[in-house]
């Protein structure tokens, strides 16, 4: 756990320390305090305007200004912000349900005391093992204000990204269409009882292309009742069976999903499967093979990689035979996804959905030291729930609709009459 040391001379430890800020920063917070007011200004003139013409029975104006709401102090990404709010009358009634309208400010919501940015950071310190008492005195002066950094407001934060957690982990999956699904098991290393555990991670590609997270669970990378668990649990909130699955060929994923969604086909990560074929080679063999492994996955159709792997059986079976099983026994898998969109390729053949998500997560918490909560190493959650609104859709978005309605595909190219082609 990290631990902030507060010093000694500066009195309070809960309290950021009381020197002065630099000019600059002076100068950067006003900038900032400045066109934030003038921004809020221009919304609510916006808001009115459009109104203008709504009158009551006396002539009177329905939307009007009503002063200033009392200043507060707004956390930033160039620290603390004194705001000062314009507020609205508005004295139109719904006619549908006979309630007041209400003015709501895009730009700074009702009880916003931190910015979205800040409210980022928080959970990737926390996750960093910045101790909730910490908080204050490590980013206090920083920001120019302890305000929303205590410990009692940390904690409640913590427990309320646990409570979201779980209402994600309930949510009703009937009404979502994943036709693709990325699945692998995740080693963080951050706050989990048991060295042995993961984060299980599924993403999926909905109909219309975008990304989006399926299911994040602790368990056991290789277990195929972990997975099972998973599974079942999104099969029973209403998930319909993928088309296809993309995963490492070492997880008990496969098992489980062949148990629970056996309808669904199977690509094998060819990023994972190189990594394995590399392993049991000598380093010397290892330009060689990556060469070679690459005219298998990047060829231009199957047939082409498929003389691909015999050239790759020829060149290395004879003295490597463990490493190239490791292709020729998975190549129906390995080369699954040639009968789906060329454009699609570059997404179904590894997980890298997972991997580049992962990545900063591995990064920011490899330091972690001591054990932790399960409940606070699923905080992950968090992180990659802010990484979804960055996630861009697949190439060729249109064509996931096909593909879950049954299209056929023909080395990557869209088959128009299959009857007919196979005639």
């Amino acid at each position: 756990m990290l631990t902030v040391v507060a010093d000694p001379e500066s009195g309070d430890s809960d309290q950021p320390a009381t020197g002065e800020s630099s000019l600059i920063d002076q100068i950067v917070r006003e900038g900032a305090r400045r066109m934030l007011a003038e921004a809020l200004r221009a919304e609510v003139d916006a808001y009115i305007a459009a109104f203008t013409d709504q009158r009551d029975e006396h002539g009177h104006r329905l939307v009007v200004r009503n002063g200033y709401d009392q200043p507060r102090e707004v956390l930033t990404a160039a620290g603390s912000v004194e705001v000062t709010a314009p507020r609205v009358n508005d004295r139109r009634v719904d006619p549908e349900t006979g309630e007041r309208q209400r003015f709501a400010s895009a730009i700074l919501p009702a009880w916003a005391r931190k910015t979205p940015k800040i409210t980022e950071v928080l959970p990737l310190l926390y996750l960093h093992g910045l101790s909730s008492g910490d908080f204050v005195p490590a980013l206090g002066q920083f920001f120019g204000s302890a305000k929303g950094l205590s410990a009692p407001v940390i904690t409640k934060l913590t427990e309320q990204w646990k409570a979201e957690q779980r209402a994600f982990a309930d949510r009703d999956l009937s009404g979502v269409d994943y036709v693709y699904l990325w699945a692998d098991g995740i080693h963080v290393n951050i706050r989990l009882e048991e060295h042995k555990l993961c984060l299980l991670v599924m993403i999926g590609v909905r109909a219309d292309g975008r990304k989006e997270l399926v299911a994040l669970a602790d368990g056991y990378r290789e277990s195929t009742e972990s997975w099972a668990d998973l599974l079942r649990d999104c099969a029973r909130r209403g998930m319909t069976a993928p088309v296809l699955a993309v995963g490492d060929g070492a997880l008990g994923f496969w098992s489980a999903l062949r148990e629970v969604f056996p309808a669904t086909r199977e690509q094998r990560c060819w990023f994972h499967k190189i990594a394995n074929v590399l392993a049991a080679l000598p380093r010397s063999a290892h330009p060689g093979t990556k060469k070679a492994l690459a005219e298998i996955w990047n060829a231009e159709d199957r047939q082409h990689a498929l003389d691909a792997v015999t050239a790759f059986e020829s060149a290395y079976g004879a003295k490597f035979g463990k490493a190239v099983a490791k292709i020729t026994d998975d190549v129906e898998e390995l080369l699954a996804f040639y009968d789906y969109p060329a454009e699609h390729r570059i997404h179904l053949r590894t997980t890298n959905p997972i991997e580049s998500t992962f990545a900063t997560v591995r990064h920011r918490t490899k330091v972690t030291k001591g054990p932790g909560s399960r409940a606070a190493g699923l905080a992950t959650f968090k992180l990659i729930e802010s990484a979804q609104a960055r996630w861009r859709a697949v190439n060729a978005p249109h064509m996931v609709g096909l593909v879950r309605a049954g299209a056929s595909f023909v080395n990557g190219v869209l088959v128009e009459r299959p009857d007919e082609e196979a005639a």
